[in-house]
């Protein structure tokens, strides 16, 4: 029972790192492409907020990976370690119920 409710906070971390993951790249996006201009307060508020949010996170990996230049990995490793631990904790609960 224990592994089962671990596993669905896991599962919520995860979903609320993903979606601010991809808020962070979209609102990058639109940044770089002149879509919206960073003066815009609202816009920049909400990226600087997710950049807070998630460099705790993101620095680690970045010490880790080699510079690749102006694309940044680490939301993707980070996704695909989110995406591990879930399927290590997912086949743990199946295995101990």
């Amino acid at each position: 029972m224990f592994l089962i409710t671990l596993l669905q906070i896991v599962e919520l971390l995860t979903s609320v790192l993903l979606m601010l993951i991809i808020v962070q790249f979209v609102i990058g996006l639109l940044f770089a492409f002149n879509v919206v201009n960073q003066s815009n307060q609202f816009a920049a508020t909400v990226y600087n907020s997710i950049n807070t949010l998630l460099e705790p996170v993101l620095a680690p990996i970045r010490r880790i990976l080699p510079r690749t230049g102006a694309i940044d990995f680490s939301p993707l490793v980070l996704i695909i370690i989110l995406q591990l631990v879930e399927i290590v904790l997912r086949n743990v609960a199946v295995a101990a119920a």
